[in-house]
């Protein structure tokens, strides 16, 4: 029984209407696996829900499945969803509520195993002003004050990106996630990816497009539909994640066999999203998150601490200024206005937990919650990479980013 005496099924009645407007598949999907596991469902149950065409069908028909069963089946229920998806969670007003009839303690077996520790952010005192504990959150995410995000474009100036409207603007996100292959591993623990990162993007105001298990053809053929969406035009950004296994310059598909076979290349999405193929984004934030393996590598080497510095050091090369002449004709960089965050250095090794998600997924989705309230993404960026400084996991970093402005998402604006 929860708070206030509420059994579980009666909770699961009243928060039925909500549950089947914000379901998304994914933690769709999760639920029927755990409710298979702890025998809440049978295989025609599950079958039945997984048949229904719409979305919104497959929510009904869960939870109605659940409620149905009592309490303890409904308490199964919450606390799998409690587990699985805490933005939902929090959403549906259940954070606290603890299910089940009176002295029945349920257990999913889904326990989370410590990882190394990783590095937490230094204590700071907010440029702001603001006290951080004391900001105003949805759905994890601190919201931006109104006052700090005038602030901000008053001293930014043009040296930020502009944010549209909510009312006005239709931003889109894209997620492709590769789980089961025909040839490699699957991917354990990557449906908690997917659901966390399609929470986090909504709450930050995207549609979030998600698509499972396709080859490389297929995510092309994704990421040039995506690309080609007229939603862009109104829109003041996009995010474009990709979770698959991976190599050093590609992310593989599910049919992905050899080095080589079945490997979309990197440049494939920059070339599908550039100035010359995706017109309605110029100018405009577009934000690509890669979680893959890069290599064979684990990316970790033992030092001494002698000091030892290196036998030379590099500087950038000075490009000499080049004059020409242009009779009304506009000119554009062909890539630019670009963000890409990836979960490895080259040649090394990505790590995913097969029940609590992706180390890097994890630690960027938690950095935005703390910091997007007052910091532009590169420094959101810039904390996920500091907090894996001790940790021999593995070094996230940046790469190819062209960014010409500062894209602050101004959470709750």
């Amino acid at each position: 029984m929860g708070p206030g005496g509420t059994m579980a099924d009666k909770k699961l009645e009243e928060l039925r209407c909500s549950f089947v407007d914000s379901a998304n598949k994914a933690i769709i999907s999760q639920l029927l696996d755990d409710l298979l596991g702890k025998k809440v469902l049978n295989e025609e149950e599950v079958e039945e829900v997984r048949e229904a065409p719409r979305r919104q069908e497959q929510a009904r028909t869960l939870i109605d499945h659940a409620r149905r069963k009592g309490a303890r089946a409904s308490g199964v229920f919450i606390e799998s969803l409690q587990r699985r998806d805490p933005c939902l969670t929090e959403q549906l007003g259940l954070t606290d509520y603890a299910g089940g009839p009176p002295g029945v303690q349920i257990s999913l077996g889904l326990e989370t195993p410590t990882l190394p520790q990783l590095q937490g952010p230094a204590p700071r005192t907010s440029h702001s002003g603001e006290d951080a504990g004391q900001l105003e959150s949805r759905q994890g995410i601190k919201l931006c004050p109104p006052d700090l995000v005038r602030k901000i474009r008053d001293t930014e100036g043009s040296n930020i990106y502009p944010i549209l409207d909510p009312k006005e603007r239709s931003r889109l996100a894209l997620i492709i996630c590769n789980i089961n292959f025909a040839h490699l591993s699957m991917r354990k623990g990557a449906e908690v990816d997917l659901a966390e990162m399609t929470c986090l993007l909504e709450s930050l105001g995207y549609t979030v497009e998600a698509e499972k298990d396709l080859c490389t053809q297929g995510m092309a053929d994704c990421l040039r539909r995506f690309a080609a969406r007229e939603e862009h035009r109104t829109s003041d950004s996009t995010f474009v994640v990709l979770m698959s296994h991976g190599r050093r310059d590609g992310v593989c598909g599910v049919d992905c066999q050899g080095q080589n076979s079945d490997l979309l290349s990197i440049d494939t999405v920059f070339a599908t999203f550039n100035n010359r193929n995706c017109q309605t984004l110029r100018g405009k934030p577009k934000v690509i998150i890669i979680q893959a393996c890069r290599g064979e590598n684990p990316g970790v080497v033992y030092v001494s601490d002698s000091g030892a510095s290196p036998d030379a050091s590099l500087s950038p090369a000075s490009w000499p200024p080049r004059e020409f002449e242009h009779d009304a004709i506009h000119t554009l960089h062909v890539e630019s206005d670009f963000l890409c965050l990836q979960s490895t250095t080259p040649d090394h090794w990505s790590w995913r937990h097969s029940k609590t998600g992706s180390v890097f997924l994890t630690q960027l989705r938690v950095q935005i919650q703390d910091h997007a309230w007052e910091c532009h993404l590169e420094e959101i960026f810039r904390k996920v990479l500091q907090s894996f400084e001790k940790s021999p996991l593995q070094m996230p970093s940046k790469d190819r980013t062209t960014l010409s402005r500062k894209f602050y998402l101004f959470p709750g604006h």
